[in-house]
């Protein structure tokens, strides 16, 4: 786990820029636990059960 990376609080996907590309939001924390990739999220339970609507890499706690 590297916490260098930066989650978005609202959606809590992992972000390389400036905005979150899923929710256009650019609130982040570098504090998270647990990393979760979803590739198909209509038919993963995980990703429904989290809210999660979109592929990508996302974690499952951000502070």
């Amino acid at each position: 786990m590297s916490t260098k990376e930066k989650v978005c609080r609202t959606c809590r996907r992992f972000v390389k820029g400036t905005v979150c590309p899923a929710c256009n939001q650019a609130n982040f924390s570098r504090t998270w636990k647990g990393i979760i990739f979803v590739k198909d999220p209509a038919n993963s339970e995980v990703a429904q059960y989290l809210g999660i609507t979109n592929k990508g890499k996302y974690s499952l706690w951000v502070k």
